[in-house]
């Protein structure tokens, strides 16, 4: 579809894709075929011939999240990690240099400290909402800059048209999960590439992984596309369709979580026991004027720093409603312990998350209820506060 396009949620259902001449469906098809008739020697049908290099359901997904980014181009992954590394493939070559932010995502750390360092790539780890931090990081080999805004799990903001502004001739990305294209576009604020794990919002119902690359870049897409085929790390045509499926009702789930997220900021923040609550939409949140700027609400996830690490443990055990689990992103609301779950990688390191820390992604429940799971949580974080001050006869 070409016309009435303007709205985002009209952009997340229609974009991409149109119903077929042969039966006219409303919903993308399953094209469960791994391979694609031809109609002469190299005459292909539609641009079609094998599914590892191109399938029409992970086409129109493609298609899809390209318009929500406002790019040009989109390619779909199997993962958002192995999205990831495609562009880390791509871009780097041993004795180059990449700047990432001392609270990226640990799996984007691991696979960097771990695989490129070995492959003689350089890396500085920095604080990326100090733009001035970043700017005295870049050096002559810099061909990267990796930013998260809201970082996970801290929710720190960087400014990405101030980094677009002095980043040179290196490429900047922007891992885009937290935010999804509803509520940050980074392109359009000057970043080179946007990275999603769809397996979070634009899934939304944590069901299915998934990744995302999209860019205006027609060159650095092209590389995109060589890797996507000719490694092979695409995602299957179920989900695909289920990723699909859920971006339909994006613009929807993210005002639920936003409302639940701003009003279960405001009530932890009041609490006694909690140390700091992480959430960019609260004025306390030195992040808060550059998140107002370039994003249209604040998003669903929420981390908490409790008095200590006994305390964010009692708080992750006691929630019923809210699952302990990782991940994010989904209907339901979970949360975890990131220095000993997801982050735990980065123990030792830069990147150590503290240990007194929660994350929480903040679902579409109702937020009474949410609100009374997170009272029932504190006041076990409060009764074992004061066992914990009773002295022990012996």
């Amino acid at each position: 579809m070409t016309h009435g396009l303007s709205g985002f949620s009209s952009r997340s259902i229609h974009a991409g894709y149109e119903p077929d001449s042969l039966y006219g469906p409303i919903n993308t098809p399953i094209y469960a075929s791994t391979t694609f008739a031809q109609d002469g020697l190299n005459e292909l049908r539609g641009g079609f011939e094998y599914t590892r290099c191109g399938n029409p359901t992970i086409d129109a997904l493609e298609k899809t999240v390209a318009a929500l980014e406002g790019a040009a181009h989109g390619r779909a992954f199997a993962s958002g990690m192995a999205a990831t590394d495609i562009i880390l493939r791509i871009l780097l070559r041993p004795g180059d240099h990449l700047i990432l932010g001392n609270d990226a995502y640990g799996g984007t750390f691991r696979l960097i400290d771990t695989v490129f360092a070995s492959w003689g790539v350089e890396y500085t780890v920095v604080d990326t909402a100090d733009v001035a931090a970043v700017e005295a990081a870049v050096r002559e080999n810099t061909k990267l800059i990796w930013l998260e805004t809201p970082t996970n799990p801290a929710l720190g903001i960087t400014d990405i048209a101030a980094v677009a502004g002095i980043k040179g001739t290196a490429k900047l990305v922007v891992d885009n999960t937290f935010a999804s294209p509803y509520l940050q576009q980074p392109l359009a604020l000057g970043a080179d590439i946007v990275l999603h794990s769809t397996t979070k919002y634009l899934g939304g119902h944590s069901d299915v992984v998934g990744g995302m690359v999209v860019t205006n870049d027609a060159a650095f897409d092209e590389e995109v596309y060589f890797y996507q085929g000719g490694v092979g790390p695409i995602p299957s045509v179920f989900d695909a369709y289920l990723t699909a499926r859920g971006i339909k009702t994006l613009a929807v789930r993210m005002d639920r979580h936003c409302d639940n997220a701003e009003a279960i900021a405001a009530h932890l923040d009041a609490s006694d026991q909690v140390a700091t609550v992480l959430y960019p939409g609260l004025e306390s949140h030195p992040g808060h004027e550059v998140a107002k700027k370039q994003m249209k609400r604040f998003g669903g996830m929420i981390s908490v720093r409790f008095h200590s690490e006994e305390a964010a443990r009692v708080f992750c055990l006691n929630t019923k409603l809210i699952c302990l689990a990782e991940s994010l992103g989904g209907v339901e609301s979970l949360l975890e312990h990131p220095a000993t779950m997801t982050h735990q990688s980065a123990a030792g390191s830069q990147l150590e998350v503290p240990r007194d820390l929660v994350r929480i992604s903040i679902g579409i429940e109702d937020v009474e209820d949410l609100i009374a799971d997170i009272d029932v949580a504190l006041e076990a974080v409060a009764a074992a506060a004061a066992a914990a001050e009773v002295p022990v006869r012996s």
